[in-house]
């Protein structure tokens, strides 16, 4: 699919949200754009826009605008002027409620002094507490008006909308019987303090949701902003955005890698724990890849940049983090879709609070009161951060374990898994297969491995490069008419000899007890064969991976059912999965047909899940309905998955399956915390035995409530370490 049709992505920052309705109601308006598929996110403050047809960042910046709130394209420098800011912003909130305070404690002090006999003279005098209660109402309150009216001329309401009414009846209330002279008890202190209340509840809304983002924040801090490079046969500091692929660089005892690369030469160990979560030190040499904002640990090395700017593995780790972080899982839908009628439902109830108890009382200050505690008690933002800041603090204590979540949906389908296919090659086993035996028939062994590595020259199959590794300081052939068939082997001219090199099956020599007695070993067999001539037997054996049994089992203990998938033969299949302790297996199975035994396992029921490294897994990968790709794995596969395990262990898989139930306990818990409040709440404001500053403090602790409980996910870490 093209781009022109698929559309493309853009990440906008999004100013002026402040709950779960501005997001909701904005969602909606961009939506119906023509051209425009939008996801907004409350707790990140971004909107990911899948652009088409006429449609572009104009005009998204246009509907933003019209909504009511501010958009800018997210760039490489957008997150440090957003950091400076809300620096700037959040100085001047706290300037403001520290004022805000102290307007508003000699009005709710006066409370404690007007119990008693005599109460009722140890009240302020009515003008000093107007004089002290409009500011705070008009001018610290500025910011409810402002988010209210932009909200309504976008046709929708918000929290604002309810702070600012609420407020406004106790404040206009109080004013005309000040103002009059009526004989009737006011309410500035009730308007002021829940003002001062749901500043203080965003302050600190506003400091823990910072923190839900600090995943992404190390990581950036991580990058070296230099590194020295040969120049001339000079070495000299150039930054780190100057460097081309090619250039040489030097990474000096204890110096971080600038960015991704392949050692030239040097020997040395490097901590490359921020991006697979170990924490012993890998060996280094000549030919050995090395990432960017690993540290480097006691020698120096000279290395070869490959991968530079946006094309390292950290700048894609921060991308995928950030995407991820954006999305929107399948559990938030409810709480939009309530969300989108919440706000003007609560201004019903508000009103037939107020109409009867008018009715009921005959005093206008009753029902007054009761109506302004619904209001201000409603606040739907709880809901709308309960899903976001989990899957923020989630995906990014995922990352710092090295397993990177694509979208959200797929770390909460993760908890739902109930059987896992999993690639042999490079995924149970190590990837490194060797040549452990060559049985030459009529010719010598060094001869048969020449014209098999002729054969394989170029190849990048484990098996072509366990030969091509056998013969590494022999002369290689030349190749004519070469041909490969998927799943079978290759053919070609070598010498002027028609050679084919492949599976038994394919050659005919399935049944031979030579290669039978090694498949029993757990060894793969291809054979070399020139027209119907057999000319050698090579087995190639690749061990399997320390951990897989671990692995394995912890799976079986959570109730996942283990299968299998290889290409190879049934006996080596059963071999290796005898010995990562696997009883379902399915053997011969050629690249394009793993697919279909993802198709055929998801015909059964359950959620079925994929884990494979290599370019032939990525149509199984897609195919099901979660994928997980072994980081050292092909860049295929890696697009293809849904999470990205950096480390080469199947443990990773139960990592982020464990993640995965970590993070929805908490959004159900959020969930359930933002739900009872307000189906609590509500009532209890509308029968009048609520009072409007104990709500509007119930009301900014939910926020804070909702988002410290996302923050306890920052105690989640892999059971392995």
């Amino acid at each position: 699919m093209s781009e022109a049709e698929s559309g493309r992505v853009v990440e906008f920052a999004i100013g002026g949200m402040t709950c779960a309705a501005c997001s909701a109601r904005l969602e909606k308006v961009l939506n119906r754009k023509p051209g425009m598929e939008a996801n907004v996110n409350l707790a990140a403050e971004r909107a990911r826009i899948r652009l088409s047809g006429a449609a572009d960042e104009a005009a998204v910046i246009e509907a933003v605008g019209k909504a009511g709130f501010v958009a800018t394209v997210v760039d490489s420098q957008t997150r440090e002027r957003e950091k400076a800011e809300k620096k700037r912003v959040y100085r001047n909130e706290i300037r403001r409620f520290w004022i805000a305070v102290a307007l508003t404690l000699p009005l709710v002090g006066q409370m404690a002094f007007m119990f008693g006999e005599h109460g009722h003279e140890n009240e302020l005098p009515r003008w000093l507490q107007l004089a002290l209660a409009t500011p705070v109402q008009f001018w610290i309150g500025w910011r409810f008006y402002d988010g209210g009216w932009k909200a309504l001329r976008g046709g929708g309401a918000n929290m604002d909308v309810l702070v600012a009414l609420g407020t406004s009846m106790a404040w206009g209330f109080s004013a005309v019987v000040t103002v009059l002279g009526l004989d009737q008890h006011v309410y500035f202190e009730g308007g002021a303090a829940v003002i001062t209340l749901v500043l203080l509840g965003k302050l600190l809304e506003a400091s823990a949701k910072a923190r839900t983002s600090e995943a992404i924040e190390s990581l950036i801090r991580l990058q070296p902003k230099t590194a020295r490079v040969e120049r001339d046969g000079q070495w000299v500091e150039v930054p780190v955005d100057a460097l081309m692929p090619g250039d040489i660089f030097m990474v000096r005892a204890g110096e971080s890698v600038p960015v991704d690369g392949e050692v030239v030469d040097g020997d040395s160990s490097i901590n490359e724990a921020m991006l697979t979560g170990e924490s012993m030190p890998v060996g280094k040499k000549a030919g050995d890849k090395v990432f960017a904002a690993t540290a480097n640990g006691q020698g120096a090395l000279r290395c070869r940049a490959t991968g530079v700017g946006e094309q390292t593995l950290l700048a894609g780790i921060i991308r995928l983090v950030g995407e991820a972080q954006g999305s929107k899982a399948p559990v938030q839908r409810l709480a939009d879709k309530i969300s989108a009628v919440f706000v003007p439902v609560v201004c019903a109830i508000a009103l037939l609070t107020f109409v009867g108890w008018w009715f009921y009382s005959g005093q206008l200050a009753v029902a007054l009161i009761n109506a302004v505690a619904v209001l201000v008690i409603a606040c739907p933002c709880a809901l709308g951060l309960a899903t976001p800041t989990a899957i923020m603090v989630g995906t990014g204590q995922g990352a710092r374990a090295g397993i990177l979540v694509r979208n959200a949906e797929a770390l909460e389908r993760a908890e739902r898994i109930t059987i896992l296919a999993v690639d042999k090659t490079g995924t149970l086993t190590q990837g490194l297969p060797q040549v452990t035996d060559v049985i030459a028939l009529g010719l010598p062994e060094a001869e048969a491995l020449s014209l098999a590595a002729a054969l394989e020259q170029g190849s990048e199959h484990p098996l072509a490069r366990a030969i091509l590794a056998r013969i590494v300081t022999v002369d290689r052939q030349n190749v004519a008419n070469f041909q490969a068939l998927a799943g079978h082997g290759v053919s070609g001219e070598v010498a002027g000899r028609s050679l084919r090199l492949g599976s038994p099956d394919w050659l005919g020599a399935a049944a031979d007890e030579r290669i039978l007695t090694l498949q029993r070993a757990g060894k793969t067999v291809v054979v070399l064969a020139e027209g119907e001539t057999l000319l050698a037997f090579i087995a190639i054996a690749d061990a399997l991976r320390p951990t897989s049994r671990e692995a394995v089992a912890r799976l079986r203990a959570k109730g996942i059912r283990v299968v299998m998938l290889t290409g190879d033969n049934a006996a080596t299949a059963a071999t290796i999965a005898q010995q990562a302790g696997i009883d379902e297996f399915k053997a011969g199975i050629l690249p394009g047909d793993k697919a279909a035994a993802v198709a055929e396992l998801k015909s059964a029921g359950g959620l079925v899940a994929m884990v494979g490294d290599g370019i032939n897994d990525a149509p199984a990968l897609a195919a099901a309905d979660v994928s997980f790709a072994i980081g050292a794995g092909s860049d295929a596969a890696v697009e293809a998955a849904d999470l990205t395990l950096i480390r080469s262990d199947l443990n990773s898989v139960v990592d982020a399956i464990e993640l995965s139930r970590a993070t929805l306990s908490k959004i159900r818990q959020n969930l359930f915390f933002a739900f009872i409040y307000n189906v609590l709440g509500i009532p209890l404001a509308a029968f009048g035995l609520l009072n409007p500053v104990f709500a509007g403090a119930a009301m900014a602790m939910s926020s804070v409530s909702v988002v410290s409980n996302s923050l306890l996910l920052k105690r989640w870490r892999p059971l392995r370490r």
